[in-house]
């Protein structure tokens, strides 16, 4: 009997033990297949984000009006037995927007061009091409001290620098500072809505000198031409306004060390160095060339819609 017992007791242990396996058997599957619990833990993988174009060109014109440190012009004619210096002269520019500006084409007056891109998407740093059409004219009826070697004798007397009496000497077709700058912007303020911004720009940069040599010294001229003058570094400043996102105006101070050498005049060469001050005045439009303007146009339109 005990033994008939102890069969019925495990068959019945055995017969509910074998219901409760089947009925749990998909839970324990989940728990005791690791390599799910594995890949369940894994983190979802990145979404690759689109990548955008950043950036955002721009394009300004303007005029310019300029005032130069007095200079040395050192003179080499070896052919004439000549090799002096004018010292200290005094030059100044010749602006033209003041005299005629609808009269004449755009590029007579002194003008500047500026061509630059934004490479980021705060559009705080950037690169430019910077041209400034400056002339240089030594100041008409001056006294210039004249000091070296002329026409192979010493030399040391003060001549009267006038074209009444055959003394010229023009960059008048420009002095032409040519930079590759380096641009970062600092915003000051900026529009709820970014339609209008204000903004200090800073620049500096190196670049060739491509003048317009014309003079004459004790009535022998040279023939005028543009050529390769030499090399110039400067510094600029800039207050920028910019209106409905793409128009701006813009005022500048400008600072430039200019070293020109081998300046053609007749049967020989000019060098000198000098520093300019430059004011400015030019205009400007921005083309963006990512799909949101600013970099903080998705920002301001979580905020504010779509505008």
């Amino acid at each position: 009997m005990y033994i008939l017992f102890r069969l019925k007791t495990n068959f019945k242990f055995v017969f509910l033990f074998s219901v409760l396996f089947f009925i749990s058997k998909p839970l324990f599957a989940q728990i005791l297949n690791i390599d799910s619990l594995i890949n369940s833990a894994k983190p979802d993988e990145p979404v690759k984000k689109k990548k955008h174009r950043t950036g955002s060109l721009y394009i300004s014109w303007g005029y310019n009006t300029e005032w130069y440190s007095r200079s040395t012009v050192h003179i080499d004619q070896s052919a004439l037995g000549n090799s002096y210096d004018l010292i200290h002269v005094n030059a100044h520019d010749h602006r033209g927007w003041d005299e005629h500006v609808v009269t004449v084409p755009v590029t007579i007056p002194q003008y500047n061009y500026r061509i630059g891109y934004y490479f980021n998407r705060k559009q705080d740093m950037g690169i430019e091409i910077n041209f400034d059409h400056t002339k240089y004219l030594i100041a008409n009826n001056q006294y210039i001290h004249l000091q070296g070697t002329r026409n192979g004798k010493p030399a040391d007397e003060n001549i009267y620098f006038s074209e009444q009496y055959g003394f010229y000497y023009f960059l008048n077709n420009g002095a032409n500072f040519f930079l590759f700058n380096f641009v970062k912007r600092f915003e000051l303020y900026r529009s709820r809505l970014n339609r209008t911004s204000l903004d200090f720009v800073a620049k500096a940069g190196v670049g060739p000198l491509i003048p317009h040599v014309q003079n004459s010294l004790f009535t022998q001229a040279n023939t005028p031409q543009f050529q390769f003058g030499g090399w110039n570094t400067g510094a600029e400043t800039v207050i920028r306004l910019t209106v409905m996102r793409y128009a701006f105006l813009e005022f500048s101070q400008k600072v430039d060390y200019a070293r020109y050498s081998n300046l053609e005049v007749y049967k020989g060469t000019a060098k000198q160095n000098f520093g300019t001050y430059e004011l400015i005045l030019s205009g400007g439009v921005i083309f963006p060339t990512t799909k949101k303007n600013r970099y903080f146009t998705e920002n301001v339109e979580k905020q504010f819609g779509r505008f």
